[in-house]
């Protein structure tokens, strides 16, 4: 099979890292590390991250094979994707393809009993910090 794109009822596979809090949308045995994502055909990246479990508006910034990409990149056979969050305090704009511009100014932090609430922050896109071991003192 070729990296270029494929038959439709091909199974393809490609290996995904998302770092930082994006962990937080995974399974344990997907966390901080490599691992294969199978599909068939050309979908696009944002489809996989989003089938995979991460919402689209936590992505900052997303390198396929070195290079940063869009939402509407296509996946090919044995492609490596590294997905990141927002960038708090470095200036990634010359190589973000995501979004206008990096840095946000809209934070949340919530308690252990709005774990819901911070998933749901979360997919519409706000900066939301939830940790259900999070002591009063701590928020």
């Amino acid at each position: 099979m070729s990296n270029k794109n494929t038959k439709k009822n091909d199974i393809n596979k490609a290996v995904f890292r998302f770092y930082e809090e994006l962990n937080d949308f995974l399974p344990p045995d997907k966390e901080k590390k490599d691992f294969e994502y199978f599909f068939k055909g050309n979908p696009a990246v944002k489809d996989a991250v989003e089938a995979i479990g991460v919402p689209h508006p936590e992505i900052d910034l997303i390198i396929v094979n070195g290079n940063s990409v869009d939402f509407s990149y296509q996946l090919k056979h044995n492609d490596r994707i590294a997905v990141y969050p927002e960038f708090e305090s470095i200036d990634i704009s010359p190589i973000i393809k995501l979004r206008p511009s990096p840095l946000r100014t809209i934070l949340f932090i919530l308690d252990v009993q709005l774990g819901k609430l911070a998933k749901m922050l979360r997919i519409l896109g706000f900066d939301t910090l939830y940790n259900p071991a999070f002591t009063s003192d701590d928020i």
